[in-house]
């Protein structure tokens, strides 16, 4: 697949079918992850893998009931939790060096992005949830203070195509020299 194909095609999946996801499959997936970008190559995520139904079922109590991957978090092979290490991107020595502090958020994104279009290339599919009780979370999966659940996905073969949304045109987002907004 080309890269612009897998870009454009990806989408958040919902309904997954019950087939197992390879130990080999997974491994693809998460080679994905070890090539994303990090601040200063810190590379401070972390990736918790649960197949167990016991502890995907408790994971799943994290979500608020209205949120639609409600039921993806029982209904998939495989839920993918990535955390972030604290207090390593984004700082040298204990000092931050931009206005956002810590750049956890901005390294695991980057990671999760590169999870997600691995995955779909590899005829996965997967939904980044972000909204749930990151604390209750935490403890289900005996994460440590210094690492944080930041987001999880999801993850297997889909039982249906993902809606294509709309998308805004480039002229609504690109500005030239200086911001127009």
């Amino acid at each position: 697949m080309e890269l612009m194909e897998v870009i454009k095609g990806r989408r958040s999946i919902r309904k997954y079918r019950p087939d197992p996801v390879p130990d080999e499959v997974l491994q693809k997936v998460f080679e994905g992850v070890r090539w994303a970008p990090s601040w200063a190559n810190t590379q401070c995520w972390e990736v918790i893998v649960v197949k167990d139904a016991k502890v995907k079922s408790e994971l799943a109590t994290t979500l608020n009931k209205m949120n639609p991957a409600l039921s993806s978090m029982t209904g998939a092979p495989v839920v993918l939790a990535l955390c972030g290490k604290k207090g390593v991107s984004g700082l040298h020595k204990s000092r931050t060096f931009t206005v956002e502090g810590d750049w956890l958020l901005f390294d695991t994104g980057i990671a999760i992005q590169n999870l997600c279009l691995t995955a779909y290339s590899l005829g996965l599919g997967t939904v980044i949830i972000g909204s749930f009780d990151h604390k209750k979370a935490q403890e289900i999966l005996g994460v440590p203070q210094n690492v944080e659940v930041v987001a999880m996905t999801p993850l297997g073969y889909p039982a249906a195509e993902g809606m294509t949304p709309k998308r805004k045109e480039i002229s609504e987002f690109v500005f030239q020299e200086k911001y127009r907004g």
